[in-house]
């Protein structure tokens, strides 16, 4: 009987060495394929952070494109307007020096219409194409005073012109 037994016994620990074997195999390779599977979610998870992170780089440089395109017409734009201003203030210094030196002397049209229905308007002068020739020459000082609100004006036009010129490039018409 007890050969029978250690027969029985060594077939025992054969089976269980075997089955010992086989748990470790199977969890061998269950953790082998359970490791694949995640390296290949990890593999997935990383592709897409980095197709995310190139799109977000993409956007950022064509919006650093569009910002640095914007800057640069702001630029012109703003160095147009101020040689415009500048030029208009040039223009306005020498009339002004003009009209202070006597170069240049402003005068208005006198109003020559005649009192009767059918009287007609005098014949031009051989001077100037102007109906009468009746002129009244301003005072130095209110002529400066005429070219300076019509200079405040020309500039109040150009900063006008600039602004529109501004709000059409951002709002994209034309």
């Amino acid at each position: 009987m007890k050969l029978d037994a250690l027969k029985w016994s060594g077939a025992l620990l054969i089976i269980l060495v075997l089955m010992a074997g086989s748990a470790w195999a199977a969890w061998t390779w269950q953790a082998n394929a359970y490791g694949q599977q995640l390296a290949a979610k990890e593999a997935d998870y990383q592709t897409e952070r980095t197709d995310l992170a190139n799109a977000n780089s993409a956007q950022i440089l064509a919006e650093q494109g569009k910002r640095l395109a914007l800057e640069q017409w702001l630029a012109a734009s703003d160095q147009s307007h101020y040689r415009a201003l500048t030029d208009e203030k040039t223009k306005q210094a020498r009339l002004r020096d003009r009209l202070a030196t006597a170069d240049l002397r402003l005068s208005v049209q006198l109003d020559t219409a005649p009192t009767g229905c059918d009287a007609m308007q005098p014949t031009t002068g051989t001077g100037g194409v102007v109906h009468g020739s009746r002129r009244a020459q301003l005072d130095p000082a209110h002529a400066q005073r005429i070219i300076g609100i019509t200079g405040d004006g020309d500039q109040g036009l150009i900063a006008l012109q600039a602004c529109q010129a501004y709000v059409k490039e951002v709002s994209g018409t034309k």
